[in-house]
């Protein structure tokens, strides 16, 4: 094993570490809500799920992964995150590869609460945005379009600098 002779990047954070650790800290404070109204268990990244089984009812998880614009590993992740608390149960699909979710009688009866947070979250969200001198929501639309007119893959490669040599040292025998 050869000695890394580099500077640690991950020294300097950049530029995103500020947004990841705001996100973090807003998911934290969500929480937070949850704890103060009793509610265990329960995680932010399930109330977007449990709300939209509770609209549409039972959905493979490809399926609803698809409705919530997220990959099927990070929904079957979350799944099986909320099958562990006894939020969604889940069943053989219409064939052996799907599997189908549907909420639990504990996960139907939060999602009363989960809406009403929800919206107060956006609200949250709203009034917050209205006192930037830059809105948040207006930066991430902007990083969308320029994102369309080119990738993060591109602007990435762009400025990949790889040192010379094999990328993959494993035996390929």
């Amino acid at each position: 094993m050869s000695a890394v002779t580099s500077a640690d990047p991950t020294q300097d954070p950049g530029r995103w570490e500020g947004l990841h650790r705001l996100l973090a800290h807003v998911e934290a404070e969500i929480e937070q809500v949850y704890a103060s109204h009793r509610i265990a268990g329960v995680r932010p990244r399930f109330a977007y799920p449990m709300i939209r089984l509770a609209h549409t009812g039972p959905l493979t998880i490809k399926d609803l992964a698809g409705s919530l614009e997220r990959s099927h590993s990070a929904m079957s992740q979350t799944v099986a995150a909320m099958r562990r608390q006894g939020l969604v149960e889940t069943e053989p699909g219409d064939d052996a590869r799907t599997r189908r979710v549907a909420l639990t009688t504990r996960g139907r009866e939060l999602v009363p609460f989960l809406e009403a947070e929800w919206r107060a979250t956006e609200a949250a969200i709203a009034e917050l945005d209205d006192q930037l001198p830059h809105a948040l929501s207006a930066a991430v639309a902007e990083l969308e379009r320029a994102l369309a007119t080119r990738p993060m893959r591109d602007r990435i490669l762009e400025h990949l600098d790889v040192p010379s040599g094999p990328a993959d040292r494993r035996d390929r025998s």
